[in-house]
């Protein structure tokens, strides 16, 4: 039997934070940028210090509202009759947030995975579902690991053969030069793509452990097929890419106990799912933005009241 999900936030809810979104940061972000000329002097540097103080700023700004965003979007989830909790609160958030983008900063970079790692715990540990509290089990030492082996030293390596070689290569054909470039700087981030959202699966919820039960090539070779295809298409695709890489990994999250198993899947249409998204899309961007609440809630509801779990094994040796 499948017991499916649902997704009730209304679009009037999250219009409010979603327009204070738009007119706080997007608006000032967009203008900082074109006009960045007229905030940097390179004769003065303090005007440098200046401008990325403002995008820190920004970026404080941003993930306030996001703060609400993802509360609204959590307490919007619907599973069994009872309504998921959040009781996480703004004041706690905004400490972990100016903590970690403080010591982020200061260590250049090195402390981010213990930064996300709090973030992520912070978002998970305070969401319950009928009385059951959820806990993220990920830690900052693995997400270090990752970040290092599959980000840092093949960009490292990637950036020492791009100065052996590249200089030459520019001046050959700086067309080519920066294709070549691109695609391997995305042929990089697919090992990170899948064991960041491997290490972001790793959830326990009453006797159970919620985890990814998956293969790094299949699963690498997956992400890497939606990509091209979605590229040769020149984005057409992207909304069914996103769907099909959807179903893929939704189906192979499992939550196991002592005594049972359950999967979790998607029922996938594809030809209704394709155009209703991309229906969403194109009102999203003939409104300039304003009618991503909407997009958002019914595509939230369309897909969530599709993804189920079900009952595999009823004893686990």
């Amino acid at each position: 039997m499948k017991d499916y999900f649902k997704f009730n936030l209304k679009a009037q809810k999250l219009l409010s934070v979603w327009i204070t979104f738009l007119v706080l940061f997007m608006v000032p972000y967009v203008y900082l940028i074109v006009r960045t000329k007229d905030f940097i002097d390179p004769h003065h540097p303090l005007s440098i210090l200046g401008f990325y103080g403002i995008i820190i700023l920004l970026l404080i700004i941003a993930y306030a509202i996001i703060f609400y965003l993802i509360k609204l979007t959590i307490e919007g989830v619907e599973f069994k009759g009872n309504q998921f909790e959040f009781e996480g609160t703004f004041g706690d958030f905004m400490g972990q947030l100016i903590l970690g983008l403080f010591l982020t900063i200061i260590t250049l970079g090195i402390y981010s995975p213990w930064f996300i790692t709090r973030i992520h715990k912070f978002f998970v540990d305070n969401t319950s579902h009928d009385s059951n509290e959820l806990n993220f089990e990920g830690s900052a030492g693995k997400l270090f690991k990752i970040l290092f082996f599959t980000t840092f030293l093949p960009i490292m390596a990637l950036m020492i053969g791009m100065i052996y070689v590249g200089f030459k290569g520019y001046h050959t054909n700086p067309t080519a030069y920066g294709m070549s470039t691109n695609l391997i700087t995305f042929l990089i981030l697919i090992p990170y793509m899948y064991y960041f959202y491997k290490w972001v699966v790793n959830v326990t919820y009453k006797a159970y452990t919620i985890s990814w039960e998956t293969s790094f090539w299949h699963s690498c070779g997956k992400i890497l097929l939606e990509v091209f295809l979605s590229v040769i298409t020149l984005g057409i695709y992207y909304p069914y890419a996103i769907l099909r890489l959807y179903q893929y990994f939704v189906g192979k999250t499992f939550a196991v106990s002592l005594t049972s198993k359950k999967g979790f899947g998607y029922d996938l249409e594809a030809r209704e799912d394709f155009l209703f998204v991309w229906g969403q899309l194109l009102l999203t961007i003939i409104t300039l933005g304003i009618y991503y609440p909407w997009a958002f809630c019914k595509v939230s509801s369309r897909i969530l009241g599709k993804t189920y779990t079900q009952e595999l094994a009823e004893e686990i040796a």
